[in-house]
């Protein structure tokens, strides 16, 4: 949590965090997509698949967090992967991609999964 100083010298804009949201969320929408369209062409099933999406959206939202969010925040001094100011929370940050393109993925896996064993 941070304290009134802090907050008075650096005050967080919730207009800014919402579209620090709205970009993550579009972006691990679209690439959501793609990694469906990627593990139906390796003809990937089950659990092998959904651990292909976890590991594919958790890279991506690292790469997001290193392009985006660390090399703001670590001259200031903060402590690596404190993504709280710039989004809602660190959970939301990390995991809330996961449920957000979960519908996409199936859709698209299952669809070119079916085209390429067809």
């Amino acid at each position: 949590m941070s304290s009134e100083r802090e907050l008075q010298i650096s005050p967080i804009v919730q207009e800014a965090v919402m579209n620090n949201s709205k970009t993550l969320y579009n972006l691990q929408s679209l690439t959501a997509s793609l990694f469906g369209v990627g593990a139906g062409i390796l003809g990937l099933e089950s659990y092998s698949g959904f651990l292909f999406y976890v590991v594919c959206s958790l890279l991506t939202t690292m790469l997001f967090y290193v392009l985006r969010v660390a090399p703001t925040s670590l001259p200031s001094g903060k402590a690596a992967f404190d993504a709280s100011r710039y989004f809602r929370s660190q959970f939301e940050f990390w995991t809330g991609g996961l449920m957000n393109g979960l519908a996409g993925f199936i859709l698209t896996w299952t669809l070119f999964y079916g085209l390429v064993r067809a």
